[in-house]
């Protein structure tokens, strides 16, 4: 076989059984672990069916080895994530927005912290490609959210560098990054969804990453009113232990389960109103801080950022959290810690030419 032991190759079947690419690129690092699609030059060229970019073009660079993500590199890795053709504007939306500044790639991707990447989609697309935003939408199941998932993954380890143990020093990792992609569930969300929310039209196509940890459960079968799901929820986040509230940074987002938005938004509660409570009670007081975390220099820092020494937040200020609606029936709701020196980053889903894409399928 012919490679570029750089990056993975396009491959030729009739030249090598399934078997033998398999074990090929799994000796190259190019693999998560499970069986791929062999990027053969037809099924990348496929790809190419609903983008105006040519193979050729850098779509972004990626960290830490500053890999130029080129149209066939990153469809070669959509191809071996099992994408349909289809997929790949989301794809590409989603390689352009991890190589934003505010994101922070080559910190995410060679931290010791377990983050992934969460690719969540709003607008008519996500219904329109079937990306679950109901029951299990985090969980396996639809095919959209796993490839699109995937493929963003395989390129940030192929073209970026974050290979485990190696550009991706996670010390545990997370399973979430094999695939961590969903939808919005906006038919069911009470109160604006996130990219509007962030100035764009109900009819864009957006893709927000997110540098975060697997989804952490928030269970409230007893509260029957606003108050008492806000408080389990505050209560939940205030966690020693997270990037967040240990930094006081970053951009965690909270995920209400339709049952427990809908309670929540009858008692008035606006987005705003949620954001402010979780703000305000999410306080981890110092003295529950490890005596050994508890040195001059951190208190010094903290009265610095904050004015006081008692107490550190979950966020710089409160428009910091993001909240949003997803999953199915139930009374759970789950939030996802970040990184903390990462940005969430939103971009709508464009052609080369910077229009927007309205639908996947249709001029």
């Amino acid at each position: 076989m012919q490679v570029n032991l750089d990056f993975p190759p396009i491959v030729e079947l009739e030249d090598d059984s399934l078997e033998a690419i398999q074990d090929f690129f799994e000796t190259q690092g190019w693999t998560d672990g499970l069986p791929f699609i062999p990027p053969t030059r037809q099924r990348v060229r496929e790809m190419y069916q609903h983008v105006d970019w040519a193979p050729s073009d850098v779509i972004a660079v990626l960290g830490p080895r500053n890999g130029e993500a080129t149209l066939e590199r990153i469809a070669t890795n959509a191809v071996m994530a099992g994408c349909r053709p289809e997929h790949f504007p989301v794809v590409v939306t989603a390689v352009q927005a991890v190589a934003q500044e505010p994101f922070n790639l080559s910190g995410i991707q060679a931290t010791t912290h377990p983050c992934a990447v969460l690719v969540l989609i709003n607008g008519p697309v996500a219904s329109e490609l079937g990306v679950n935003s109901g029951p299990n939408c985090f969980g396996q199941g639809a095919r959209a959210n796993a490839a699109i998932g995937r493929a963003v993954r395989l390129a940030l380890q192929n073209i970026g560098g974050g290979t485990p143990g190696d550009g991706d020093r996670a010390t545990h990792g997370s399973p979430a990054k094999y695939a961590f992609c969903a939808a919005e569930n906006e038919a069911q969300s009470p109160w604006e969804p996130l990219h509007v929310e962030h100035g764009f039209a109900p009819d864009d196509s957006v893709v927000t990453v997110l540098a975060c940890e697997g989804p952490h459960n928030i269970n409230d079968h007893g509260s029957i009113g606003g108050l008492g799901i806000l408080t389990t929820v505050s209560t939940s986040l205030r966690q020693s232990g997270s990037n967040n509230i240990g930094a006081g940074r970053g951009e965690p987002m909270v995920v209400f389960g339709p049952e427990h938005a809908e309670q929540v938004a009858r008692d008035g509660y606006s987005k705003d109103d949620v954001k402010r409570f979780l703000w305000e009670h999410t306080r981890l007081p110092v003295a529950d801080w490890s005596p050994d975390w508890r040195t001059e220099e951190r208190l010094a820092a903290l009265e610095s950022d904050t004015g006081q020494r008692e107490f550190t937040r979950l966020t710089a200020t409160w428009q910091d959290l993001d909240v949003i609606v997803a999953g199915g029936p139930g009374k759970h709701s789950c939030w996802l810690p970040t990184f903390g020196g990462t940005g969430t980053v939103l971009r709508r889903i464009e052609r080369a030419d910077g229009t927007p894409v309205r639908s996947i399928f249709r001029p």
